[in-house]
């Protein structure tokens, strides 16, 4: 399929059927977004991947989406609650070791980094936050290039979450939810209606 026909394809479900998508097409996602763009290439945020079922209905109770429980696989996004001297120097010493160069020749681009030590810890979420949706983003095109239905989803108690996964002892907090499976197009009432979309007329504003 072409990008726009993938695009035109994929919607928010609302309904899943119990397929299970396979462990390929998961893994292909997720590289994906791992691949995603992000800030200054450090990735403040983490995936995780939840099938464990008892696990989903307890998260499921902290939600509005029964998606949570229903869909094959989840994906939630964790972004950094701060930024710490410790993952500057790891990020540091992972691009030494992948492109095979002294840490020496690194020192411009982590006084870069460590501007972002002069933030506050909120600001540094909220921009670690971000950079979390560019990969929800990614995850929802790669998720249609795949044929597999996506949901993303903000509907839920994030305190809830970040205690029953241990969030705020791996200095993370819940942002966002993506939602893996196929659809249950004899329930899911959007699933057979058209895509709206403005023009692209009234969409873009070209400035010549």
């Amino acid at each position: 399929m072409e990008i726009l026909d993938v695009l035109n394809w994929r919607y928010a479900t609302k309904k899943y059927n119990k397929q299970k998508v396979s462990d390929e097409k998961i893994k292909k996602i997720i590289s994906a977004i791992n691949f995603s763009a992000s800030s200054l290439g450090i990735q403040p945020y983490r995936l995780f991947l939840i099938e464990n079922n008892d696990l989903r209905k307890k998260l499921s109770a902290a939600s509005f989406n029964p998606q949570v429980q229903e869909a094959s696989h989840l994906i939630l996004f964790a972004a950094f609650d701060s930024i710490k001297q410790e993952s500057i120097e790891n990020y540091i010493n992972l691009i030494a070791k992948v492109r095979q160069m002294p840490v020496e020749k690194l020192i411009d681009f982590k006084g870069m980094l460590q501007g972002l030590l002069n933030n506050t810890d909120q600001e540094n979420f909220i921009w670690s936050s971000k950079q979390a949706y560019i990969g929800l983003g990614t995850g929802l095109i790669a998720a249609a290039s795949e044929k597999v239905d996506a949901t993303p989803m903000e509907g839920f108690n994030a305190e809830e979450f970040d205690k029953l996964l241990g969030l705020n002892e791996k200095g993370l907090k819940s942002v966002v939810l993506l939602a893996l499976g196929y659809r249950d197009e004899e329930n899911d009432f959007l699933a057979k209606l058209k895509k709206v979309r403005l023009p692209i007329a009234e969409f873009v504003l070209h400035l010549k």
